[in-house]
């Protein structure tokens, strides 16, 4: 069995084009979207990584680190580099780990034989401060990703830490969300003063309580 919701993400020591990390080290107290990419010199990958890059201030605001993984050298990933600056527009701005024997994306299940036996799949792990991991998704070498849903899925996930609240479908920061369940009424009357539209007895919305 893989690594699962809840699971601390796995310590490692790996070398990458900014420089040999540590990643728990490296995580500090930071949330970090980790992610693999089939190989370097790829097309798709190259406007994953381009558009990451964009994202940096975004990740900002969300405490949020960006780091890759490929199997190709640190060298690799250098030349590589210049192309994605090149043709996306964009500085570089975080660090694509070089794993040539395949250790680390054996080890958060990258690998995926049956789907591609020489690359990794696109995986991604969403990992809070504590280390553990929150959100996993894997799309197939062919697709690339929507980082637009990163974010949404990073939102979602500090709004519902610090609130007792969950976002239904579709949810975008600014919108209302659910009250969770297992609050009673008189507690939500309590932590949500503003008020709230009860629709069913287990479906209660109200406005994003850190809008304000």
């Amino acid at each position: 069995m893989g690594l699962l919701l809840g699971d601390i993400a796995p310590n490692f020591d790996a070398v990458t084009n900014e420089g040999p990390i540590s990643f728990h080290d490296w995580i500090g107290d930071n949330w970090v979207v980790f992610f693999s990419h089939p190989a370097d010199f790829t097309p798709v990958c190259t406007t994953e990584l381009g558009f990451t890059a964009k994202l940096k201030d975004e990740f900002a605001k969300r405490n949020t680190k960006a780091i890759a993984l490929s199997v190709d050298s640190a060298e690799d990933h250098k030349a590589w580099i210049k192309d994605i600056e090149e043709t996306q527009n964009v500085a570089m701005n975080f660090p694509i780990i070089a794993d040539v024997d395949r250790k680390v994306s054996t080890l958060y299940s990258m690998i995926h034989p049956n789907a591609a036996s020489a690359v990794t799949v696109r995986a991604v792990y969403v990992i809070d401060a504590n280390k553990k991991i929150r959100a996993t998704f894997t799309y197939p070498p062919s697709a690339g990703r929507n980082f637009n849903e990163i974010l949404r899925l990073i939102d979602s996930l500090q709004l519902t830490d610090n609130y007792k609240v969950a976002t239904p479908v579709n949810w975008v920061d600014g919108e209302d969300v659910i009250i969770v369940p297992t609050l009673s009424d008189a507690d939500a009357d309590k932590l949500f003063p503003a008020g709230y539209k009860k629709i069913k007895p287990y479906l209660r919305t109200t406005k994003q309580p850190n809008k304000g």
